[in-house]
């Protein structure tokens, strides 16, 4: 028995000293099959123990047949599919005012984070061709470096092509302002079953607002293609139906 106390207490010391002066993104409550984190500034690659705290500035990585769900710092979920890398680059936690970022460079991310009553929580997620922020709602981002995907099961999402965001934020630092909300310009609110005039046709150089039963998919080049998924179809994804049964037993 006293052959893990000085493991646990090199554990726990570990875990403070990198806690020391980082931002906490969340805890990881549910590692699956082999789930590793890259602790900044180490450039190595750890098994994730359950309920390890995350940071930002960390990156979450799941092998084959493997997934992770991380909880909030402040409620909410983050989850991540089989073969995924995820960067935590956000985590701005008051009261009531809840912002998470992160970049996901392959993978799949499922996003569950309903704001309380009187609270503002935004869950961004890029990927490399598009990026997606909520403010309390459900949503899954398929990406990929030719195409990636953001669909709709809940609420309201905002899309825009990754690279406008990136031109902006370059544009902010040339001249030097401090950085503020990525916004190009006003959300365009579309409902179903409205889409915008044939596949890829036009770019996504301003952020789009989906509702619930949308999917989008943009392209490198920023060319979309929005439309109603099939949800029936969706739901038997094994990923999919996973975290519908997470959310119905955890009440997201």
């Amino acid at each position: 028995m006293t052959r893990f106390i000085p493991i646990l207490l090199i554990a726990f010391l570990l875990n403070e000293l990198h806690a020391q002066g980082k931002q906490l993104f969340g805890k990881v409550t549910f590692p699956l099959g082999t789930v590793q984190v890259q602790v900044t500034p180490n450039p190595g690659w750890e098994k994730v123990e359950l309920n390890q705290n995350v940071f930002v500035g960390d990156k979450i990585k799941t092998l084959e047949k493997s997934r992770c769900e991380i909880t909030l710092n402040g409620g909410g979920k983050v989850r991540i599919g089989e073969k995924t890398e995820l960067e935590l680059t956000k985590a701005s936690v008051t009261p009531l005012q809840k912002d998470f970022g992160a970049t996901v460079s392959k993978g799949q991310v499922w996003v569950a984070a309903k704001a309380a009553f009187g609270e503002s929580k935004k869950v961004a997620v890029r990927a490399p061709t598009a990026v997606a922020a909520i403010r309390g709602t459900k949503y899954r981002t398929v990406a990929d470096t030719a195409e990636s995907s953001v669909l709709v099961y809940e609420g309201k999402v905002d899309v825009i092509w990754a690279q406008a965001v990136e031109e902006s934020e370059r544009g902010d630092t040339e001249q030097g302002a401090a950085p503020g909300p990525i916004r190009i310009g006003p959300p365009q609110e579309v409902a179903p079953p409205e889409e915008v005039p044939g596949p890829y046709e036009v770019s996504l150089e301003d952020w789009i607002t989906l509702v619930e039963g949308m999917q989008i998919n943009v392209r490198r080049d920023g060319k979309f293609h929005m439309f109603e998924f099939d949800q029936a179809t969706d739901a038997e994804l094994d990923f999919v139906r996973w975290n519908k049964d997470l959310d119905v037993q955890q009440g997201q």
